[in-house]
């Protein structure tokens, strides 16, 4: 599909309207992005009804990653190369973001800024998961309940207990009221207040508990409403776990088909971990077997309410009979893991992982046995779900019409769990393939309801390469990636491991806006060697009184919270009070305190860890000095982390170069980035860790980070 001279001409024309609307200049690193997206578009063979020939792992079109430095500005580059094209082929543009803020930006300002001044008529929605809209539903019910003296003792008074306080109720009719006036679309975001997570839960509906088109609030449902919305746009704005909601579903169920879609992910370095988490798989023992003899003690204490429905009737007797078979399987189970979890030493955080993924043949066979009564299980609730569905559309049912809505909402958690269970038991009873990476499998105690200790059971993929490959990049009519953060050592290699992009892909770095070496100092003074903990937390105690100006604004990153808490504790008082700590506040309010004391005229220190050194947005005087104390090695203490290290030393790898080495490097990049924020930023970036100039690998993470003119004692 050559780029015909009309499309050029639209996305040139459109870069100059938008520069001189701004009075901007054109920037490199934004035209040579603009280019490598357009031409991999451009790229991909098409048939006669505008599909593709050949997959991008074949020839490599259509899949664009382009790591675009700070202040590059990937997102006009992005809109600007892939809008046009998208409606030239009548294909969808689906753009995935890591953070809601980035949404809010790309809905609110971007893309209508970018349609104001081109004039391109493209219409855009945001897409959210259904768990950010009220469910008008479960607000009657709760208005219902609130109501009534019997507060939460309905027709299953375990899964519907309802207790509300009086600003809960306060803010329901509220909300109720605004809906009404059509002064407000259910969206959580939108409520102008915020709305904590225990008054939103009891609002909300998962895909199983929704009775769809079925539900007599159908016309005027928020969830629904805002769907029909995306069927219209031509481009969506959603996130990284939509997406991947969307494959687990088979793709097009909530998004457009990936074949008919172009998807643009921003933020891209936080895809691989966002599909490990979708296909990752949980149980926990006790609270599983508590859970499915209520479900019997629930359906008997409710059976009078659905003996007029024979065939309902005799479903929930089936389903009850079905979830006490599941629960005696589990508590047969049960010892043999208990036998693994006596070998945990203590109840916490801690865990035991198999190794290699291998649980043995004998927790193999009691996994398939609990995975096929599980499985039994979740048919007899799709025919309860699926009965309770058609009696609801009946005009003229015997039941009362409010107790097939609670039945429905109710069986349809119980589904949803049941689905989850199963899973865990399949993946538990599979052998991994003797090619590919194996799962990672560990059992973890912990505390339970009531402070009850129970045992949780988890699995997941350790690499997500394999999935992505299988359920996005072989199947999208084309995908761009693109972040600040995407070559590890100047690599894609980490990106590609990790991510399974094809090796025929097109891969790009484009240079940011920044005079790096004008506007920035990369200083690693003389300080103890950072392998000995105590000698260099000491060391920076005694040091940093000296490399911290009180007087401006100051991010210092740690890579432990431990060390981090004992340097505050070290430091003068003269000092720790100019020191905002992370955890002390939340994230939000650290920020805050730290802004307003620099707009005040002040100077402030935040010491964070990680979470601080990726997304934090601290411009100008906000930020004049990054000091990173060590090098931020991860320990691979979490099971997915260590499985993963132990396959790679399997295969005769290296986890340090191959794994620990390339991670650091990223989480490097990424921690001096926070200091450059805007072309108007200078300051000075100070690594605490003399690894970087003493050992044989510092040099290769030196040489990652951007070119600040570098003081090195």
């Amino acid at each position: 599909m050559p780029l015909s001279d009309d499309l050029k001409q639209t996305i040139q024309k459109g870069y100059r309207d938008f520069l001189n609307a701004r009075e901007l200049k054109p920037r490199l690193g934004q035209k040579q992005m603009i280019a490598a997206i357009a031409n991999s578009l451009a790229a991909i063979e098409l048939d006669g009804d505008n599909n593709r020939v050949l997959s991008p792992q074949v020839d490599g079109s259509g899949l664009c990653v382009v790591e675009a430095g700070t202040g590059t500005g990937k997102t006009l580059a992005y809109l600007l190369a892939t809008l046009p094209v998208a409606k030239a082929l009548d294909k969808k543009v689906v753009i995935a973001t890591g953070t809601v803020s980035l949404q809010e930006q790309l809905v609110l300002r971007d893309i209508p800024e970018l349609l104001r001044h081109t004039g391109w008529n493209t219409r855009f929605a945001l897409a959210k998961g259904r768990g950010r809209y009220l469910c008008p539903l479960k607000l009657e019910q709760c208005l219902d309940q609130a109501a009534d003296t019997q507060a939460g003792q309905g027709l299953f008074p375990d899964e519907m207990l309802f207790n509300p306080s009086a600003d809960s109720i306060k803010l329901y009719n509220s909300m109720a009221d605004a809906l009404a006036a059509n002064q407000w679309q259910g969206d959580r975001d939108s409520w102008p207040d915020g709305v904590p997570q225990e008054q939103w839960q009891p609002l909300t509906v998962d895909r199983r508990q929704c009775a769809g088109r079925s539900c007599r609030h159908i016309n005027n449902c928020c969830f629904f409403r805002a769907r029909d919305d995306l069927g219209e746009a031509d481009c969506i704005v959603a996130n990284h776990d939509l997406v991947m909601s969307d494959l687990a579903l088979g793709g097009g169920a909530i998004l457009s088909p990936p074949e008919e879609t172009i998807y643009i992910f921003d933020e891209g370095h936080r895809l691989p971990d966002t599909a490990l988490r979708h296909f990752a798989s949980h149980c926990q023992l006790d609270s599983t077997g508590k859970w499915l003899q209520q479900i019997d003690k629930q359906l008997k204490a409710s059976a009078s309410n659905f003996t007029l429905a024979e065939d309902l009737h005799s479903l929930c007797v089936e389903v009850g009979q079905q979830a006490l078979e599941c629960a005696s399987q589990l508590a047969i189970a049960s010892p043999q893991f208990n036998e693994v979890a006596d070998r945990i030493d203590s109840v916490g955080d801690q865990q035991y992982r198999f190794v290699n993924g291998d649980i043995g043949p004998e927790l193999r066979d009691v996994s398939a046995l609990l995975g096929a009564r599980f499985a039994q299980l979740e048919v007899r609730l799709e025919s309860l779900n699926d009965r309770l569905n058609d009696l609801l559309e009946e005009p003229h049912c015997p039941v009362p019409r409010v107790d097939l809505e609670q039945l429905y909402q109710v069986a349809g958690g119980w589904l949803s769990r049941t689905e989850s269970s199963a899973a865990l038991w399949s993946a538990f009873a599979s052998a991994d393939p003797k090619q590919g990476a194996p799962s990672a499998r560990w059992l973890s105690v912990e505390s339970g309801a009531g402070g009850n200790i129970d045992i949780r059971l988890s699995c997941s993929p350790i690499v997500a390469a394999p999935l992505l490959r299988e359920q996005l990049w072989s199947r999208a009519f084309a995908t761009v990636i693109t972040s600040a953060t995407l070559c590890a050592l100047n690599s894609f290699d980490r990106f590609r491991a990790h991510a399974g992009t094809f090796s025929k892909a097109h891969y790009q770095q484009v240079p940011g806006a920044f005079d790096y070496a004008n506007a920035g100092v990369l200083a690693v003074p003389n300080i103890a060697d950072a392998s000995d903990a105590f000698a260099h937390t000491d060391d920076l105690i005694d040091k940093l009184p000296d490399w911290i100006d009180s007087n401006e604004g100051t991010l210092m990153l740690f890579a432990s919270r431990r060390q981090m808490e004992q340097v505050f504790d070290g430091l003068p008082a003269d000092v720790t009070k100019k020191i905002l700590v992370q955890g002390d506040y939340s994230h939000a309010e650290v920020i805050r305190r730290h802004k307003e004391r620099i707009d005040a005229g002040e100077g402030s220190v935040i010491f964070g860890l990680a979470s601080f050194a990726e997304g934090v947005d601290l411009p100008g005087d906000y930020c004049r000095h990054v000091i990173i104390a060590k090098i931020p090695f991860a320990v691979p203490n979490e099971p997915i982390q260590e499985a993963l290290a132990e396959w790679v030393e399997n295969k005769g790898g290296k986890p340090f170069f191959e794994i620990s080495l390339p991670d650091a490097s990223l989480k490097l990049i990424q921690a001096a980035g926070r200091l450059l924020r805007t072309e108007q930023d200078a300051g000075k970036v100070t690594v605490l860790d003399r690894r970087v100039v003493t050992k044989g690998y510092g040099r290769q993470l030196l040489d990652s980070l951007p070119p600040f003119r570098r003081e090195i004692e």
